[in-house]
């Protein structure tokens, strides 16, 4: 189950892909951009994480912090960011703890076959820890704006 809106967003410590230990309250008085995506390097997560990096500054000017979150590994992350010069941590969920405690590991399908997996979500947590807005669908290519809309409710 997604946290709620408004609710405390779950706490959480993991390692990113230089191997530094990033937790919520690192990011206590700042406002966060905690998204979850499924794969490493894959055309979708691609998009993704190049759209935030190609509007990083933007976000950086309005005091925003970005953390992604795959269960990739931390060498996987390590290439992924090497590649696509991406100037934010991503964490390395294996275990998949994290997205469980985010309630977005489940249940997926994809061309008729049903699996476990991450589903994509991006979560917007306020400098207080609370969760702001949840954004289920995320718009790979367009999501600095999807995001920027959100903060604006």
């Amino acid at each position: 189950m997604l946290p709620e809106t408004g609710k405390k967003a779950p706490a959480f410590t993991g390692i990113d892909q230089n191997g530094a230990t990033i937790s919520l309250k690192d990011f206590a008085g700042h406002p966060l951009i905690l998204y979850f995506y499924p794969k490493d390097d894959t055309p979708a997560c691609t998009a993704q994480a190049c759209n935030l990096r190609d509007n990083y500054s933007v976000l950086l000017e309005k005091g925003y912090k970005i953390v992604g979150v795959s269960t990739d590994t931390i060498k996987s992350h390590k290439k992924f960011e090497t590649k696509y010069n991406l100037p934010f941590p991503l964490i390395a969920d294996e275990n998949h703890i994290i997205a469980e405690k985010y309630g977005i590991w489940g249940l997926k399908k994809f061309m008729g076959r049903e699996y476990i997996g991450l589903h994509r979500t991006t979560f917007l947590i306020d400098e207080k820890g609370r969760i702001k807005a949840v954004i289920t669908k995320p718009d790979t290519k367009n999501h600095t704006e999807q995001i920027l809309e959100e903060w604006a409710k």
